[in-house]
């Protein structure tokens, strides 16, 4: 990005901790929206460094909302995960805390016109770290491990992620979380759709990984509204049943409602997701 924009004077580049709030003071000055997308992300990595995931996701994000309100910040949007929904692992836990701080914080800034919203989604498709490129690598090898052939995940894309986050900057009165609707797809399928001759070999579940990616929880149902191509939870704490402004054409979802990745009424195909593989080859580190 910095080769791509050298000489635009619209963006700057700070290197910086979201742990250092004096850090994140001096990189908000001048500006008017965030998007917060720092955090440890990788579930193993923060079951096994606890104390190193909370100071990230749960200070840090304190952190943000602090400096957020002090500089005068017009609106936050902060990039939460499927995991922080009905939590089993630490990521999950601090994800949560943190989606709810950010809930919080626009009780918490006051007579300050800063208003904060969420947006959830799982790991983008082809990001680092994710399946796919770890499917890929492996695709010569003659075996893909697969932890649980019952498992499922939900698939979007980069674009699919920007466009969600776009909807809450200009939609959001605070408090809200933003969750995308996309397809689902069996782990089997994945591996079979990028390495259709390798044998996939079951491993069992890895520590604080889920069955199944959850969005919406049913408990969330009950302040969940459907927008046709999205859902959004307004937030429990405000009168929000009644808030036409963050309502507005919403339809409430049932009582009992979750919206997971094996429940889903959208699925992604083998020839679909080989038809992505083959569009974002270069992205891909493929030839």
């Amino acid at each position: 990005m910095a080769k791509r924009y050298k000489g635009d004077n619209r963006v700057r580049f700070f290197i910086g901790d979201i742990r250092d709030k004096d850090r994140l003071y001096r990189a908000l000055d001048g500006v008017d929206y965030v998007i917060h997308a720092a955090a440890t992300k990788i579930v193993p990595t923060a079951e096994y460094n606890p104390f190193e995931c909370v100071k990230t996701n749960v200070i840090g994000a304190m952190n943000l909302i602090d400096a957020c309100i002090d500089k005068g910040i017009k609106r936050v949007v902060a990039l939460s995960t499927d995991k922080a929904s009905s939590p089993v692992n630490l990521y999950g836990a601090t994800k949560l805390t943190s989606d709810k701080l950010f809930v919080a914080g626009n009780a918490y800034s006051g007579e300050h016109a800063t208003r904060f919203s969420i947006v959830r989604y799982g790991n983008v498709m082809g990001s680092r770290g994710s399946v796919i490129p770890y499917f890929l690598s492996l695709k010569d090898s003659g075996e893909i491990p697969i932890t649980d052939a019952r498992m499922t995940r939900f698939m979007i894309t980069l674009g699919q992620g920007v466009e969600i986050v776009w909807k809450a900057m200009e939609d959001m009165q605070g408090g809200e979380i933003y969750v995308k609707k996309i397809p689902s797809m069996k782990m089997t399928d994945v591996a079979y759709a990028i390495a259709p001759d390798a044998k996939q070999v079951t491993i069992g579940i890895l520590p604080g990984e889920k069955l199944h990616e959850q969005m919406i929880s049913t408990e969330d149902s009950f302040h969940t509204y459907d927008y046709g191509d999205y859902y959004k939870i307004l937030p429990a704490i405000y009168s929000s049943s009644t808030d036409a402004c963050r309502i507005k054409n919403g339809k409430k979802v049932p009582e009992g409602f979750s919206y997971a990745s094996d429940n889903n009424a959208e699925w992604m195909g083998v020839d679909s997701l080989r038809s992505w593989v083959g569009k974002n080859r270069e992205k891909l580190g493929l030839n």
